[in-house]
């Protein structure tokens, strides 16, 4: 795989020297309209071989481009804040918006490489955490990331050269430690694990780049070239796709003025048949109720054991999350009091969803939870959630059909990361039937404390029950499953409906405490 990295490959002085001035320019020009058009963001990462000039390349972009209006980001061990969340965390957190350039130095490739080559890991293993990056890489580019991967080479001789050559320089000798050495000792041993890992990753969107790092000159204007290129044409791409996008809405609006305008008949033919919904909300009893004597002495004992369970919790280190979803008026603000008045309000945390800020669209949907993730032992609490995207942006048309049909997969693999990292992960959906909604909220219309609640876009909600049954029946097929499973509640009745949630909490915590 590495012949053609091991060629010898070199520019002259002088013509590195003829080149650099315009590469640089254009770079720079590229920039200036990446910010402009600012749809998409652009992400480099650098791996290989210890000594093939990955971090010089980095320092070389810093200065051939704005530093301003880049994200350069390197990794080391984790610290403390981020081994109490899952691997990817710190990875979601440093991605650069759209518009920006991110250059990733020892990032979600190193760990995986460096616990196989020490025997800290099996293949399979190795594969599994090589599959999760590709979905991690491809998520980022089906959400239209520019994703860049440059792999530097250098044979075992020229490895053994440049360390030798760095350590007789006393200003870069600071570079090499016994740690490279005895990396360089295991050279066939990572050779192989560079192998599996660029066949395992190098997929349409995010393929990996073979760089010969021996001579400075030609690394650096590869890399750069190979970024220039990649850039102008993506950026090529977004105009044209803009351009495109614009014909489309101007088409649809006068589609719409001409249905409008047209005959009888006409309209008749452009409109759509209900279609009766069949949804797993359907098996539910609406009609289960909890008399007032009932509700109060259960909801004490629950709170008092939730309140005993989130302590132990907090001392074993095992963080909760909680996602609640379901219909306006559902009862998910009651739920949220009722459990967190059971908590120490140092420990949890309360993330109302609403739409997305301008520096939230300026990212992966996804990227706005990951933020969110608490500490170890601590209790986070979505109102709404990442199910947005399966819901209220398919039913209102903010995400594409492909958008939020491939959202369930990445759901998925961002809860899984949750699971694995020992997170208990419980996911209600409250619901309440069609009458009761209409009850709750004329009831709200009366009552002046209550009256904010509801808003105009609540009642235009309505209109779109039977949209919002068939995407969260959906919802629930597709990412109900066995570690992270849908409990639909009944909340016709909110004492019922109330005592369900904070009794499954406590019964999922339970289980989780006794495992640990």
């Amino acid at each position: 795989m590495f012949r053609t990295a091991e060629l010898g490959s070199s520019i002259s002085k002088a013509e590195y020297s003829e080149r650099e001035p315009l590469l640089r320019e254009e770079l720079l020009a590229l920039q200036c309209e990446l910010r402009e058009l600012g749809n998409f963001p652009v992400i480099v990462v650098f791996a290989g071989v210890d000594g093939a000039g990955k971090a010089q390349t980095i320092n070389l972009l810093n200065e051939w481009m704005d530093p301003r209006w880049l994200v350069t980001r390197a990794y080391d061990k984790p610290s403390d804040e981020e081994r109490e969340r899952p691997e990817f965390w710190r990875f979601w957190r440093d991605l650069p918006p759209s518009g920006r350039i991110g250059l990733f130095l020892s990032s979600w490739y190193s760990r995986p490489v460096l616990d196989w080559v020490y025997g800290q890991s099996t293949s399979a293993h190795l594969v599994d955490r090589l599959d999760r990056i590709a979905r991690f890489e491809n998520a980022l580019a089906e959400d239209g990331a520019l994703v860049l991967k440059f792999w530097m080479h250098l044979s075992r001789e020229a490895q053994e050269r440049r360390l030798k050559c760095l350590q007789k320089d006393p200003l870069e000798k600071w570079r090499v430690s016994q740690r490279h050495w005895k990396h360089w000792q295991m050279y066939e041993r990572f050779v192989e694990a560079a192998e599996r890992t660029i066949m395992r990753t190098s997929t349409g969107k995010a393929h990996w780049h073979i760089v010969e790092g021996v001579d400075p000159f030609y690394r650096s204007l590869t890399v750069g070239t190979l970024i220039r290129d990649a850039l102008a044409s993506r950026l090529e791409a977004a105009k044209l796709e803009q351009e495109m996008k614009a014909r489309r809405v101007r088409a649809a609006a006068e589609g719409a003025a001409a249905v409008a305008g047209g005959t009888d008949s006409t309209r008749a033919a452009a409109t759509t048949v209900d279609v009766p919904v069949v949804s797993v909300l359907h098996s539910l009893d609406m009609g289960q109720t909890l008399d007032k004597k009932a509700y109060q002495q259960q909801l004490r004992e629950y709170q008092a054991k939730l309140a005993l369970l989130s302590r132990k919790a907090l001392k074993k280190k095992l963080s909760t999350i909680l996602v609640l979803e379901g219909p306006d008026a559902a009862g998910k603000g009651g739920a949220v009091r009722r459990i967190t008045a059971a908590l120490d309000a140092r420990n949890f945390q309360v993330i109302p969803i609403a739409a997305p800020t301008d520096e939230e669209t300026a990212r992966h949907y996804l990227w706005r939870f990951w933020r969110h993730l608490s500490r170890a032992g601590r209790v986070t609490i979505f109102d709404r959630s990442w199910y947005g995207r399966v819901l209220v942006e398919r039913v209102e048309n903010l995400a594409s059909e492909a958008e939020w049909k491939r959202a369930y997969a990445e759901i998925n693999d961002f809860e899984e990361q949750l699971i694995e990292h020992g997170i208990v992960l419980v996911k209600y959906w409250l619901h309440i039937t069609h009458d009761e909604q209409l009850a709750r909220f004329k009831a709200r219309e009366e009552r002046p404390h209550k009256r904010w609640k509801l808003t105009d876009e609540d009642w235009r909600n309505r209109d779109k029950w039977q949209d919002y049954e068939r995407a969260v029946n959906d919802m629930v097929q597709h990412t109900s499953t066995l570690h992270a499973p849908w409990h639909l509640v009944e909340g016709n009745d909110k004492r019922f409906g109330r005592i369900k949630v904070i009794h499954t909490l406590c019964e999922q915590l339970e289980t989780a405490l006794a495992r640990v």
